[in-house]
């Protein structure tokens, strides 16, 4: 794994925290009409009898467009519901999104959500994007001196590394290694290569079988033993136990 984040120009990512209030207004505007569209899809299913994962497919898209409305109570409802169908049916990279969802509907068990969609998209080869995008909610949501933003944008760049290719790949890896050179700036106050490597060293994040085990760690805090699906069974079902 090519571990070489260190920016020294230090270029920042993309912001898009700052869209004008017009810009806010179309948006709401596309989401409430994608909504409609969803329930009228419910409707359509209900009355052709569609198969579980289609509705469940449907309820996701209407939380995640419940999200973009700041309506995360009723973007709860939907995601939980869809994310039982998703395990049920062994899709689990649409589990890990459902789980991404919950994350963001800031709602009392959205922790929980995070760490599960955690051990999702490590424990399968999912779409290495939304890895990715799973794990950088750990940095956004780690106190600076904490160490499990390291162990969660090393994984991500792990994630990038052997599961991306081509194009997606280079973006992801150039993504994955600005956010790890962020932590280490802000958790380890890294101003040079010298420093970067000095730092990896130090919190063994240079070596896969210390670090992933170090990010169990960080998912067993995150959902404190309110598993909404078994573990063990699935890991017994892994073409590799």
């Amino acid at each position: 794994m090519e571990l070489k984040p260190f920016d020294i120009d230090n270029r920042r990512l993309p912001d898009t925290a700052a869209d004008s209030v017009f810009n806010r207004a179309a948006e709401q505007t596309a989401l409430e009409s994608h909504l409609e569209a969803l329930r009228e899809r419910l409707d359509e299913l209900a009355l052709a009898g569609g198969a579980p994962q289609e509705f469940a497919d449907a309820r996701l898209q209407m939380a995640r467009a419940l999200v973009g409305l700041d309506r995360g109570g009723e973007a709860w409802t939907l995601g939980r519901e869809a994310l039982d169908v998703f395990i049920a049916h062994e899709d689990f990279e649409s589990a890990a999104d459902a789980c991404d969802v919950l994350f963001q509907a800031d709602q009392p068990h959205s922790l929980c959500a995070l760490g599960q969609g955690i051990w999702l998209a490590v424990t399968y080869p999912i779409d290495p994007d939304l890895s990715v995008e799973i794990l950088t909610h750990v940095v956004d949501e780690t106190p600076d001196d904490a160490d499990g933003a390291a162990v969660a944008a090393t994984t991500a760049l792990f994630l990038a590394d052997m599961r991306a290719e081509g194009t997606q790949r280079d973006n992801l890896m150039f993504f994955a290694s600005q956010i790890l050179g962020q932590v280490a700036r802000r958790h380890g106050a890294v101003d040079s290569q010298e420093a970067f490597d000095h730092w990896m060293n130090r919190l063994e994040l240079k070596e896969p079988e210390k670090f992933l085990v170090r990010l169990r760690n960080v998912v067993d805090v995150l959902v404190q033993d309110d598993w909404w699906f078994d573990r063990d069974a699935l890991r017994q079902r892994l073409p590799v136990n």
